[in-house]
């Protein structure tokens, strides 16, 4: 996940109560820098994810079911991929194996590739934002 993640899903934490709210007033209360709030709500607004409108009555607005949606789909719309390296890629032209064939490297972190895909597809917006997660680490940081 990078920064743009881990901004929109501070964002929708935001918008969950279903209220109407504008770009500064997320900003403010979610700490992020304006600018970027708004990039993010424009790629969740393409992703479906949250309705934008404008004017004087304009803002946005949470438009899912926070149970319903992933963070996979987050990553996606955000992201648009989720692959530990490059060669994960469909498009990646692979020239070590162009040369010498199978790759147990490539191999080995596609099944690890698959493995985090369907871990983040198990996993909603919901559980993440309200903290009902119930994976096997809780540390808290110091």
């Amino acid at each position: 996940m990078n920064k743009k993640s881990d901004y929109a899903l501070r964002i929708i934490r935001s918008l969950q109560d279903g209220k109407m709210r504008i770009a500064p007033t997320l900003a403010k209360e979610e700490q992020i820098p304006l600018a970027f709030v708004y990039k993010i709500l424009k790629q969740l607004s393409k992703a479906g994810i949250v309705g934008l409108e404008r004017g004087p009555k304009g803002g946005c607005c949470l438009l899912v079911n926070l149970n319903e949606v992933s963070l996979y789909d987050l990553i996606i719309a955000m992201e648009e991929n989720v692959h530990v390296t490059g060669c994960m890629r469909s498009d990646y032209d692979c020239e070590w194996q162009r040369v010498h064939g199978l790759c147990r490297i490539h191999g080995n972190l596609r099944a690890i590739q698959r493995e985090i895909e369907n871990k983040l597809r198990s996993i909603s917006l919901m559980s993440i934002i309200n903290d009902v997660y119930t994976g096997e680490c809780n540390d808290k940081e110091d």
